[in-house]
């Protein structure tokens, strides 16, 4: 907080203010969130960010807002000391915590908005206890683990009238914009179809869990990593990584990739839910003939289909293709022989009445098809560009919550993630209910292993948040928390 004459040190802002309540100069410094109440950043300050998970990810999201030079790292929470400390190092001002609970019970008066980087299990808990106390929100993609809690941090974000921001950073790219601006002027005229593809996962998938445990290491909090997943014993491998691989923690290919990938058309195409999906999923065989059953771990391959209502009354159905694991669709007959398919691992491709466009990841490198299409065709610029493009991503969350609740535009708020975010958990609906395995008495009267999720296609009631023609993949909409975590 800034007065004039008056130089603060913002680690010791809370004494500061004790302190300033009966000064001699007969003026009082008062918190920003007894000014505005929650959510209240004080335009002319630097915002205070709280960060949860600052390895990996989470440090560069950090270094980011810091780099915008309108934001203070202020604490730094993580389970991990080893993770931690690159960060420690980089903001040695900054209050370190391990339990993001502990720190928001004793600090949250001394800082304005969380950054959540953690694993995707336990993002949702973390962000709604943030917005809870009044404070902005950037979540890491994807958004949520489930689809409740996709929704329900949607609904509390506009409750707590709290700024948000998920992290897939190319929804202020200025590919994503150009590409909406060849579809609204109707280029490729009406959309009815889609593909999106990665060669992710590049981590152990289809895998059964590992059978021998080992001990924590001293630096990790074990229990508080675990958060809202049901206990197991600690085993290698699965920290900091490779926990995307396995349902208890991550989401998959999908959730790693999709809302950079699926951003894109969805923005262009201004999707919400889809109605339906059904998918195929790879295998991995133990022996002849033996499929392996690993119901934990995400599959090493799938493809997706998921149909979303048309753009008018009398339009198609948009149909979108999901493809990991290195499956990728036909190359368009448009596409040179040479020329790079997406970005090569990944990109998006939409397929118009009148024409096709792609880009990469992020939404890089939009092209139209045939690609001497793109340096032909002149568009008028219709949608703002983000200072900065992708990079802006970050500066403009934190522009935006100085500025306050409904005063400046974001990329991906809430409103805008939520909805990305439950499409691509609806997908890996479908990829978990693959797997349901029931029995069945065959003709002789044996018991008979059966999966009743296969070869069908799931009917989604986006409303009521619900497959409503296979109930037993509704399992995987809502997971129950233990103990000491709540949504």
């Amino acid at each position: 907080m800034k007065a004039k004459n008056c130089k603060i040190d913002k680690a010791s802002r809370r004494d500061f203010m004790k302190k300033s309540a009966i000064a001699a100069t007969g003026f009082m410094i008062v918190p920003r969130h007894v000014l505005g109440g929650p959510g209240f950043t004080a335009p002319s300050d630097k915002l205070l960010i709280a960060g949860i998970g600052v390895g990996g990810k989470g440090e560069s999201d950090l270094t980011s807002f810091y780099e915008s030079g309108k934001a203070e790292i202020a604490f730094l929470c993580d389970v991990d000391d080893r993770r931690a400390a690159a960060s420690r190092e980089r903001f040695p001002k900054a209050k370190y915590y391990k339990d993001y609970r502990e720190l928001f019970d004793k600090e949250s008066k001394n800082f304005d908005a969380v950054s959540v980087s953690t694993p995707d299990h336990n993002h949702a808990v973390q962000a709604m206890a943030a917005m809870e106390r009044g404070k902005h929100v950037y979540v890491q993609k994807p958004l949520t683990h489930d689809i409740y809690e996709a929704r329900q941090l949607t609904e509390a974000a506009k409750k707590y009238k709290v700024v948000t921001q998920m992290g897939n950073q190319g929804a202020s790219g200025d590919g994503v914009r150009k590409m909406k601006e060849w579809y609204d002027t109707g280029i490729i005229g009406e959309v009815d179809e889609v593909y999106v593809w990665t060669n992710r996962p590049v981590w152990p998938q289809g895998i059964p869990w590992p059978q021998t445990s080992t001990a924590v290491p001293s630096e990790l909090d074990w229990k508080l990593w675990l958060g809202t997943a049901p206990y197991k014993e600690y085993v290698d491998g699965l920290v900091p990584f490779n926990w995307r691989g396995w349902w208890d923690y991550g989401t998959g290919a999908l959730g790693d990739m999709g809302c950079h990938l699926i951003e894109p058309p969805f923005s262009v195409l201004d999707l919400k839910y889809p109605k339906d999906v059904e998918c195929s999923v790879g295998s991995v065989y133990v022996d002849e003939f033996q499929r392996g059953y690993f119901p934990e771990s995400c599959p090493p391959s799938s493809h997706v289909i998921m149909s979303f209502d048309g753009k008018s009354e009398n339009s198609k159905d948009i149909t979108m293709h999901w493809m990991d694991g290195g499956i990728k669709p036909m190359r368009p007959e448009e596409l040179g022989p040479e020329e790079t398919f997406g970005d090569g691992g990944n990109g998006a491709l939409i397929i118009g009445s009148k024409g096709k466009m792609m880009c990469g990841t992020y939404g890089l490198n939009p092209r139209l098809l045939p690609t001497s299409k793109t340096e032909e065709v002149t568009v008028p610029q219709k949608y703002a560009r983000v200072e900065g493009g992708m990079a802006g991503h970050y500066a403009q969350w934190v522009e935006a919550a100085i500025a306050g609740y409904g005063e400046k535009p974001l990329s991906s708020p809430f409103d805008i993630a939520g909805p990305l975010t439950e499409s691509l958990l609806i997908a890996n609906l479908a990829i978990r209910g693959y797997d349901i395995q029931k029995t069945r008495k065959n003709e002789n009267g044996e018991e008979q292993i059966y999966y009743p999720g296969r070869d069908i296609k799931m009917i989604w009631d986006a409303e009521n948040m619900k497959v409503t023609n296979f109930d037993e993949a509704n399992q995987f909409v809502k997971r129950e928390y233990p103990d000491g975590f709540t949504l």
